[in-house]
């Protein structure tokens, strides 16, 4: 149980005096003591039950709060029957090490307060649970879809243990989804990866609306990238449980990491599949052998997704792209970087935006010099047309390799625009192309301070209109004839011919 379970409908008429963010605490078990140091009695977790006889003056407070926090209690309940309401140096003295404190009414028995406690919770019974889950963890490696599921419902119903299994980019792979937010997911997932890519150590705190998670990564064995390994939330701050709660998280941790390795191989059959597939559009097979090649995958609209990394591991992309869509996609290896998927295709209009969507939280994990570009292609309902399927989505991938950021995403309407010439021209052509008109322009800004880049970019998109260009700069019309004539003179251009213009527009549109 928590410490806020003492304040619910139904518990002893308590009274919250402190530590109003820290209602989250697990709760093992309860002491009753007057002793001034108490502290080696605590194991962590306990409810301190005190009548306050200990307190002869107000330091008296901070010294017995300050080994309370070092003994790892989870709250303090402080008697008002002996002598009174509780002293506010007491009060103080909890706010300021973050300890709960509860007022235990004169008319409140601690026999009553004990009683409840034990009906909720056990610190045996913890330990019995660690010894199940790591006895079960062999059960769930052969148990099936379905197994981890399980188990999180045993601890949830049995031990108040909140806890999910998310993929890197922040879908559920077991527990309860709608328990924890879209949002919140997103959030716990970046924040995983971000600390991982830093090198911090886990497990991995974060505090949400509604209370502080845990983060452990889920892998017996380092994989070719932690973008593809899934992740252990749990609600509650691992660091202020006890000892054997803490030895239970990590059972559950090995255990999910067994059932990961258990999905792996039986993606072995897919993972064939998927290199034949590649093969035989690559050599522009049959439609009949493509047909036979995805016999089994019954969808009747398919897309093709063609993507390349940059700056990550050899391989680590078909593992990453495995589970962003969750063993929904048959994804091939092609060359040591690249990956191409196919996938049922909704009735929809091609989700470009949902696979960047659902890719963006990977940006938390991607350094300064790694990239992940992504292009999609439009559905396609015949076998015959995968091949072209998969040309459409390695040229709109190329078109994603020209943009900035770190997760870049193009799909197939993008194929009709100046965005496949540009995809047409080597690298090294673009970058001087884009130095040549735009550097200038970038100096002057930091030198100055200005905004210069930003206003050309501005100005094109309200197609050289001075007024509405002012109005979305929020400036005056004669600044922005200043600001455009600085442009001007620095690139020795003139905005008001629709070929210098044109020039500019592509130069922004480069990365």
């Amino acid at each position: 149980m928590r410490v806020r379970d003492l304040l619910a409908p139904g518990a002893p008429r308590l009274r919250l005096l402190a530590g109003e963010d820290e209602l989250d605490r697990q709760v093992t078990g309860v002491m009753t003591t007057d002793l001034q140091d108490p502290g080696r009695f605590l194991h962590g977790g306990e409810l301190v039950l005190t009548g306050m006889l200990w307190r002869t003056a107000p330091a008296d407070s901070a010294r017995f709060v300050r080994t309370l926090v070092a003994g790892g209690a989870a709250a303090l309940g402080a008697g008002e029957v002996e002598v009174g309401p509780v002293p506010d140096d007491l009060v103080e003295a909890c706010r300021r090490h973050r300890l709960p404190l509860l007022a235990v009414p004169d008319d409140i028995a601690f026999g009553a307060v004990t009683e409840y406690v034990g009906r909720h919770v056990s610190a045996g019974r913890a330990a019995d649970l660690a010894a199940l889950v790591d006895r079960h963890r062999l059960l769930v490696s052969a148990a099936g879809a379905g197994g981890l599921d399980a188990v999180l419902d045993l601890l949830g119903g049995d031990l108040d243990l909140d806890c999910w299994v998310l993929t890197p980019t922040g879908q559920v792979v077991a527990g309860t989804a709608d328990r924890l937010a879209p949002a919140d997911r997103d959030r716990l997932a970046r924040a995983h990866l971000a600390a991982q890519q830093r090198g911090h150590r886990p497990p991995h705190r974060v505090r949400l609306a509604d209370g502080a998670y845990s983060l452990l990564p889920a892998a017996e064995t380092a994989g070719p990238t932690p973008l593809a390994d899934w992740i252990l939330v749990l609600a509650g701050d691992l660091a202020e449980w006890p000892a054997k709660r803490r030895q239970l998280a990590d059972n559950l941790a090995r255990l999910v990491a067994a059932e990961r390795v258990r999905r792996d191989e039986s993606r072995r059959l897919r993972r064939r599949i998927a290199d034949e597939l590649l093969s035989l559009l690559r050599r522009d097979a049959d439609p009949a052998e493509i047909g036979r090649a995805l016999h089994g995958e019954g969808h009747a609209r398919r897309l093709v997704l063609s993507a390349d990394a940059t700056g990550l591991p050899d391989g680590a992309l078909r593992p990453i792209l495995e589970e962003a869509l969750l063993g929904t996609a048959l994804v091939a290896a092609a060359g040591p970087t690249g990956a191409v998927a196919v996938l049922p295709a909704p009735d929809a209009a091609v989700p470009a935006d949902e696979v960047r969507a659902l890719l963006a939280p990977l940006e938390a994990g991607l350094d300064a010099e790694q990239r992940i570009a992504v292009g999609v292609c439009a559905p396609t309902a015949d076998p015959a047309g995968l091949r072209g399927a998969l040309d459409e989505a390695r040229h709109a991938r190329r078109v994603a390799d020209t943009r900035a950021g770190r997760i870049r995403v193009a799909g197939p309407e993008e194929l009709a625009s100046h965005v496949l010439l540009l995809a047409a021209v080597p690298d090294e052509v673009r970058r001087t192309f884009r130095a040549r008109l735009l550097d200038p322009v970038t100096v002057y800004d930091e030198e100055h301070q200005a905004d210069l880049l930003h206003t050309l970019a501005a100005f094109l998109r309200a197609d050289g209109s001075w007024t509405r260009c002012a109005a979305q700069l929020h400036v005056h019309v004669n600044t922005l004839r200043y600001r455009i004539g600085r442009i001007e003179e620095l690139t020795g251009r003139d905005l008001s011919r629709l070929e210098d213009r044109v020039d500019f527009y592509l130069a922004l549109q480069i990365a």
